[in-house]
């Protein structure tokens, strides 16, 4: 990407280590950073992007950067084995949490491992993390990837990322613009966050389009705030998305939630609508909340009508009831920090954001 855009006439590309926002008048008017040599240097521009990733030191001035952990990834290399089902991610529903599966090149998979923050993340250094591997997680691997994973282990290379999670929830500033995750984060259990990113550049540019002078600090401010609300189908779809399901496939010692997580799969499993909508919801090709919703509390109805349906009883209708309790409790909350709605009505609020005048 970066090639790319450094192929176009008007661009220039510099690189260097950004260290600080340069602000006058609580404006941003554009970047300090360090080159490789060591020289201090100062970029200006009427607009400043920032987008310096997860570990943004550059944010904390432009949104509340609330970044939450909800668990963390061990990652391995399984090198010349073959998955299950080629040209597919696979997601193993383990416990305490899903293991990933998926191809990077033609000879290599990545696994992925979670282990949640309420569970203290084992040391590399003196072994423990390679007993737990073998002794917790390696019984639950497919037998076809039970070798390479053994293998992966003994090989020593293993790496560990904290998961993070932060809601988008900018400060709108004069000279300045958040992007990827330095702005938005969700859980990467469904890859979702390169999706976000290139859908936010596309929101962009077709605001920035008509505009043939930005030096008017304060007045594109106000123009750009519509930006924050006409990215909420795509963004608050695949967010919402990731964050339910992460925990609908997580174990649980709720009986309840752990019969909407074999619901969860049995759904998915029926084929057709039930499983090509949600495939949309999650790769952006559909970015409808209603849609998601829909779909998510029928995983709960079907769950019910199983239970209910087939053998009813007071418990199990008992049972019914609160999985769709769970369902309420996982997907409600994530939508509330998400704001309903600019999810829901983002054009409608766009109206109240972007001043007629632009």
């Amino acid at each position: 990407m970066r090639e790319k855009a450094a192929s176009l006439t008007n661009v220039r590309l510099e690189q260097g280590t950004v260290t600080s926002l340069l602000e006058a008048n609580g404006t941003i008017k554009g970047v300090q950073y360090k080159t490789k040599t060591g020289q201090e240097l100062a970029a200006s521009a009427p607009l400043t992007i920032v987008c310096d990733g997860c570990f943004s030191n550059l944010r904390r001035s432009l949104c509340n950067a609330k970044v939450e952990i909800p668990s963390c990834f061990v990652a391995l290399i399984l090198e010349n084995y073959e998955l299950p089902y080629q040209n597919h991610g696979h997601v193993i529903l383990a416990d305490p949490s899903p293991i990933l599966f998926y191809r990077i090149s033609s000879s290599e998979i990545r696994c992925l491992v979670d282990i949640p923050v309420s569970q203290k993340l084992p040391s590399i250094s003196n072994g423990e993390m390679a007993n737990y591997l073998k002794s917790i997680v390696a019984p639950q691997i497919p037998h076809e990837l039970f070798d390479a994973f053994i293998s992966a282990i003994n090989k020593g290379n293993i790496r560990t990322m904290p998961n993070r999670s932060m809601p988008a929830a900018p400060h709108p500033t004069p000279g300045a613009l958040l992007l990827g995750d330095a702005f938005n984060m969700r859980h990467p259990l469904t890859g979702g966050g390169m999706t976000v990113a290139l859908s936010d550049i596309v929101v962009l540019r077709n605001l920035l389009r008509p505009l043939h002078d930005l030096s008017d600090a304060s007045g594109l401010c106000e123009y750009l705030k519509s930006f924050y609300t006409l990215r909420k189908p795509v963004a608050s779809t695949i967010n919402t998305l990731a964050g339910a399901l992460y925990k609908v496939f997580s174990a649980s010692h709720d009986p309840a939630q752990d019969e909407m997580r074999r619901a969860c799969f049995d759904y998915l499993s029926l084929g057709g609508v039930f499983s090509s909508g949600p495939i949309a919801l999650l790769s952006g090709l559909n970015p409808q909340p209603l849609s998601l919703v829909m779909h998510f509390f029928a995983v709960a109805v079907y769950g019910v009508g199983r239970l209910v349906f087939t053998l009813p009883s007071a418990k199990r209708i008992w049972m019914g009831a609160r999985m769709i309790s769970v369902a309420s409790r996982i997907i409600f909350p994530i939508i509330r920090v998400e704001g309903a709605q600019h999810m829901f009505f983002p054009k409608v609020m766009a109206k109240y954001c972007r001043p007629l005048a632009l």
